[in-house]
């Protein structure tokens, strides 16, 4: 699934190749209303983004784990097949294309969309405290899924929800509430700092220090690194269990 680093960026490439030019064609027809309407702006909330179109309408798309955006000069050989797209934008200069996105939809008030997030990660100023306090209610068993809880705070997939975890050396399957204050600021300061860095050197260049490594050796104690299903949704969790602690529960056999 894409995280919200992915998004940030995605963002910034179709503002960039796209921002003030009017759509000449919008299919399927239910995007018919976007024809001749100038885009105006494009934004990232969390794991969420946001085209805003001239006359207050504004494209929402969510990519899940299987959607992408891609922009394409008039006439070039798409990367994926036309059955797979769930939106083709053509522009006077490119032309926009949505595959396999399970959530795309017009909206006249962005915050139908997007109102139910906690603050984006990723912004400046980042409201660290308000955080902190939908934590605070937040009825998640653990750390790990605390972090993978968007009314908390948007942006935080499973990859960097393992690599913050690591950083801290914290057992994933920690309690919130056994937590304190600062401990839990240090958890979502190290995570946005971890995603800020991807913005410009995007994790497929780095390497991860537990994430898609199970069985191999921690970078830092050379403990073999493990893997295991975790909360109501079964995502895998990566961790070093000399570092972080090792939970008392059936591991996910490793490939």
């Amino acid at each position: 699934m894409p995280e919200g680093d992915t998004i940030w960026r995605t963002a910034a490439a179709l503002r960039r190749r796209l921002a003030g030019q009017i759509v000449l064609e919008a299919r399927p027809a239910a995007l018919a209303r976007l024809k001749g309407r100038q885009l105006e702006a494009v934004d990232a909330n969390g794991k969420h983004l946001l085209m805003h179109f001239a006359g207050g309408i504004t494209l929402h798309s969510h990519m899940r784990m299987t959607g992408a955006w891609h922009v394409y000069r008039p006439g070039e050989r798409w990367r994926q097949p036309e059955r797979r797209a769930t939106a083709v934008l053509t522009f006077p200069e490119a032309v926009a294309v949505c595959f396999a996105a399970p959530l795309m939809e017009l909206v006249v008030d962005e915050r139908l969309a997007v109102g139910h997030l906690g603050p984006d990660i990723l912004v400046d100023p980042f409201d660290l405290d308000e955080v902190i306090r939908r934590a605070r209610r937040s009825e998640a068993p653990s750390i790990a899924e605390l972090l993978l809880e968007q009314r908390v705070c948007a942006g935080v997939g499973n990859i960097y929800k393992c690599e913050t975890l690591w950083a801290l050396r914290l057992d994933p399957w920690t309690a919130p509430a056994k937590l304190d204050e600062p401990t839990l600021r240090r958890v979502y300061t190290t995570a946005r700092q971890l995603m800020r860095r991807n913005l410009l050197t995007p994790i497929a260049h780095q390497r991860a220090a537990v994430h898609g490594r199970g069985g191999r050796p921690c970078p830092r104690c050379e403990m073999p690194i493990r893997v295991r299903a975790q909360g109501v949704q079964a995502r895998l969790t990566y961790f070093c269990p000399s570092c972080q602690g090792q939970p008392a529960r059936k591991p996910v056999p490793t490939r």
